[in-house]
């Protein structure tokens, strides 16, 4: 098995552009949006780009289960207000039916906040119902929980809020997780020497099992343990230390799967990419 690094690339100017910017950082696997971020109603996508993207994808060898597209961020599932929940429902619902159309299985989202009125229970039953909902009418696309920081609101920072959100998703074949590095230390687990490394994981396996890991989002991160602040900084330029990446790059779990880089200089990508794999 092996690893497969890569960055969240640009799809601008269409979303076929994104293989041929994850190609030329040297990139294995990649994230992008399908679909304009800060709008809640982009223009569908062109059969032209469709195929574009279909043909990129192979001719530089990217695998459909080693990309990772990420959701609007302005969806929030668990919203507590009806109108605006349904509004995001059917947005992340578009999302789900973007991927399908380019034949890509994974779809990584942040579950919701529930903006401090109403119960995280309510809030993240919220959530499974939509996810519920969404998976009903599409096929072949899993919906990938991403772990948060924590900060204000946002929920899905503890792995028993992911495990909550999961038992209540009724295809459990079409549900996984992304474990985001910066927003795991964030939000309270130590990640930085091997035994806390270890810890931390067997803590996942436990209470949310291997086989729902569909992908990482490898950050260094600004801010420090238990922070509860989502601060993404450069490989080796934040307060995690290179252990835990050579602790990533030489975990089997983590074979197979996709791992993204969102540290927030792009400039740098190719050289972290190049960096963790001389870590193998």
């Amino acid at each position: 098995m092996a690893k497969y690094i890569g960055a969240h690339v640009s799809s601008s100017g269409g979303v076929e552009n994104a293989p041929l910017n994850a190609h030329q950082i040297g990139a294995k696997s990649f994230a992008l949006f399908t679909r304009n971020q800060r709008q809640w109603n982009p223009a569908p996508l062109t059969a032209k780009s469709i195929a574009l993207f279909k043909e990129r994808i192979t001719e530089y060898g990217f695998a459909p289960q080693h990309i990772l597209p990420h959701d609007s961020y302005l969806i929030n599932m668990g919203n507590p207000d009806e109108a605006a929940r349904i509004k995001s429902r059917d947005a992340f619902l578009d999302e789900m039916q973007r991927c399908e159309q380019l034949g890509l299985p994974l779809l990584n989202f942040h579950p919701g906040s529930h903006l401090k009125e109403i119960s995280p229970e309510q809030c993240m039953d919220y959530i499974a119902e939509n996810i519920n909902y969404c998976l009903t009418h599409t096929q072949g696309v899993t919906a990938v929980l991403e772990n948060t920081a924590g900060q204000g609101s946002n929920l899905g920072f503890t792995f028993e809020q992911l495990a909550y959100i999961i038992d209540r998703v009724e295809d459990k074949s079409r549900v996984g997780v992304c474990i985001d590095t910066a927003h795991t230390l964030a939000a309270g687990y130590e990640i930085r020497t091997a035994e806390s490394y270890a810890t931390t994981w067997e803590a996942f396996d436990h209470i949310i099992g291997y086989q729902y890991l569909r992908g990482i989002h490898l950050n260094d991160s600004k801010k420090d343990l238990s922070s509860r602040v989502d601060r993404h900084e450069s490989v080796g330029k934040g307060v995690m230390g290179m252990d835990l990446f050579r602790l990533i790059m030489n975990d089997p779990h983590l074979d197979d799967i996709p791992i993204v880089l969102e540290t927030p200089d792009p400039d740098l990508w190719a050289e972290e990419i190049a960096l963790l794999y001389q870590m193998a």
